[in-house]
């Protein structure tokens, strides 16, 4: 594949500008670079996915493949479209993994070597964020492409999928199949990869072999986070009163079950507030579905024993009784978030607890909004539409969403996810910051535990045998 002169418009209305690239046979590239810088675009280009408005591309391949957070979100999105609960009056599967996977003869042995043979009866849109980028990958395996496109296909795995993928990846590349890594994180690079494009500001920056590319200096300034910390703005917001002995949140003999399947049972747990619990276990064990209980966003939240903010669930409080003490980043929420807004509103959004802003704020409030966009440094974006921004960029503005009311209760259910290294350092401070102040407490899902603050004291464990979780709770003396 070669390009040359290339320029295509971007969303955001900045010309993505590559002079010449060439991708030669026997070569396997890594597309790096900074948040929003147009790595996902440049990536798009083998596809001839992008609309060029100057330019040209030489030797594209027949069929190319994409294995990105933006598919899995595509997706999602097509699932909701197509969803019938409403004309059947009964919950729709949507689409089956048996059917999106047909036929299973196919793919067979990466059925079984990537672990999913027991989600094969559920549908595709109730998986977890891990197990579903594994389905994406061996849908685009058995299409048998030309190029395969990873966009990051680590993400969201738990570290016993991150090997076994890691291990059939490299199995393809041994077998001479064509394969674009795009990547946020350079630890993760793989070390097959021959050659590096670094994007920067929406310009092919580097090109080269990987040594060659990762040892330039400017680089390793632009991939680095080194600037001080700024305070945070003061959220305004009353303290939560709670009864003394009233914990934040208190489950008895809780239970998750779909269908035939059980999560788990029998989980009592309760949080005080102040303490900060770090939650992991392998994809699909229920960490997210226990997290949803809490937020109101998993109707099994009813027919289970919660206590949340001195309130007994299902008393007559109100969703929005219980969301205004709670923050939330997730992967579900950036995928629910499809609201026509810009990245002002979506910031604002959070202190009303709504997904899009249908009511008018006052100037304090954009103020406040303004100053974490300062914080995250998006604020010259505060106009742009949410949806215009990469997948990076709008993590950290639901970041940003999250902590503008400076919650009693924040969930942050792999935060980092789509973030490059300068991004995630930040938000790793963030979260840091929090921990040690103790006023808001913090419910912090990760498959990393390097990335878990030596100040988050408390952790739940998920354990799973034959597809039920055992969990473990332990609390650091």
């Amino acid at each position: 594949m070669r390009f040359s002169a290339i320029q295509a418009r971007l969303h955001d209305g900045r010309n993505l500008q590559v002079d010449q690239w060439q991708l030669n046979p026997g070569e396997y590239w890594a597309i790096t670079g900074t948040n929003g810088s147009g790595k996902t675009v440049l990536s798009a280009l083998a596809g001839d996915q992008v609309v060029l408005s100057h330019g040209e591309a030489c030797d594209l391949p027949a069929s190319v493949a994409y294995v990105s957070l933006e598919a899995q979100a595509a997706q999602i999105e097509q699932e909701r479209h197509d969803d019938e609960s409403d004309l059947n009056d009964a919950p729709d599967k949507g689409t089956l993994i048996r059917d999106f996977l047909a036929p299973l003869t196919e793919v067979d042995s990466w059925i079984e070597r990537l672990g999913i043979r027991h989600l094969l009866n559920q549908g595709f849109r109730s998986l977890s964020t891990g197990e579903s980028r594994k389905v994406l990958l061996i849908h685009a395996v058995r299409n048998k492409p030309d190029l395969l496109v990873l966009d990051e296909p680590l993400e969201g795995l738990d570290q016993s999928s991150r090997a076994a993928v890691s291990d059939a990846l490299y199995e393809l590349q041994q077998q001479g199949l064509a394969l674009l890594w795009v990547a946020n994180r350079l630890d993760e690079l793989p070390g097959w990869i021959t050659h590096v494009a670094f994007m920067h500001d929406a310009r092919l920056l580097y090109q080269g072999t990987k040594d060659d590319v990762l040892a330039q200096p400017e680089l390793r300034g632009l991939m680095h986070f080194d600037r001080p910390l700024p305070d945070f703005p003061a959220a305004g917001r009353s303290a939560l009163q709670l009864a003394e002995g009233e914990p934040l949140v208190g489950m008895k003999d809780v239970a998750i079950r779909y269908d035939e399947r059980e999560l788990f049972s029998g989980l009592n747990w309760r949080v005080e507030a102040g303490e900060h619990w770090a939650i992991q276990g392998p994809n699909g064990s229920g960490k997210t579905s226990l997290l949803q209980l809490i937020t109101g966003d998993n109707p099994q939240c009813y027919r289970n024993d919660l206590r949340l903010f001195g309130m007994q669930r299902g008393r007559g409080e109100s969703i929005w009784d219980i969301k205004k003490h709670i923050g939330l980043v997730s992967a579900s929420l950036q995928w629910e978030y499809r609201a026509t807004t810009n990245v002002l509103s979506t910031v604002i959004s959070g202190l009303y607890d709504s997904i899009g802003l249908y009511q008018a704020t006052g100037d304090d409030d954009k103020q406040l909004a303004l100053q974490w966009l300062d914080i995250i440094g998006l604020r010259h974006k505060a106009n742009q539409s949410l949806q215009h921004l990469s997948y990076g960029e709008q993590r950290l503005v639901l970041i940003a969403r999250a902590l503008i009311k400076q919650p009693p209760l924040l969930i942050l259910d792999e935060p980092c996810q789509g973030l490059d290294d300068p991004s995630r350092m930040l938000v790793l401070a963030f979260i840091n910051r929090l921990a040690e102040q103790r006023a808001t407490t913090l419910l912090y899902v990760t498959h990393h535990p390097a990335e878990i603050p030596s100040a988050i004291d408390c952790r739940l464990q998920f354990e799973t045998k034959d597809g039920k979780s055992r969990l473990q709770i332990s609390r650091r003396e």
